[in-house]
């Protein structure tokens, strides 16, 4: 599971599955995430590692990291959705994609959405879905540089604010 590359000038990338131990890390990247305007804080530590628990038992997830020179400098969630539609394919939807201030534009973020496109696609899915807010423009021109395509007007509602 590990797909791991040299990336010019940052070192050895390993893409690989998340797992209980990469708690303390990812919640890192969540809490520099919360950080960014209209982002949700993680929970807290006690909750963390239950949900952690869950989402790794869950056969339809696919949370990945991406480790640079053994530190977790990026993760991503896909989640594999039955359908009825679409001659019976799955689709798939991506989350939470997440790289380090300090490691944006070095290739880390494509080499986690190629994995989780490559995932995806192994799974027969005919869509992959990615919701991003209005207000992060450079997100937006990275999906775009990977080749996705902004097609839907989306809408939400909170519960919880």
């Amino acid at each position: 599971m590990g797909h791991s590359e040299r990336l010019q000038d940052v070192g050895t990338i390993a893409i690989r599955h998340a797992s209980q131990s990469d708690l303390c890390e990812l919640l890192s990247l969540y809490e520099e995430l919360a950080g960014e305007k209209h982002s949700a804080a993680p929970g807290d530590r006690m909750s963390s590692e239950t949900l952690l628990a869950e989402i790794l038992a869950d056969r339809r997830r696919t949370l990945m990291v991406a480790v640079l020179d053994g530190r977790l400098v990026g993760t991503a969630d896909l989640l594999i959705v039955p359908n009825l539609t679409h001659d019976g394919k799955p689709w798939a939807i991506v989350e939470n994609v997440i790289v380090s201030h300090t490691s944006r534009r070095t290739g880390i973020g494509r080499a986690l959405m190629e994995k989780l496109i490559e995932t995806a696609r192994g799974a027969g899915c005919c869509k992959l879905q990615l919701l991003s807010g209005r207000h992060r423009g450079e997100a937006h021109a990275f999906y775009r540089s990977m080749g996705l395509e902004s097609v839907a007007e989306g809408f939400k509602v909170y519960f919880d604010e």
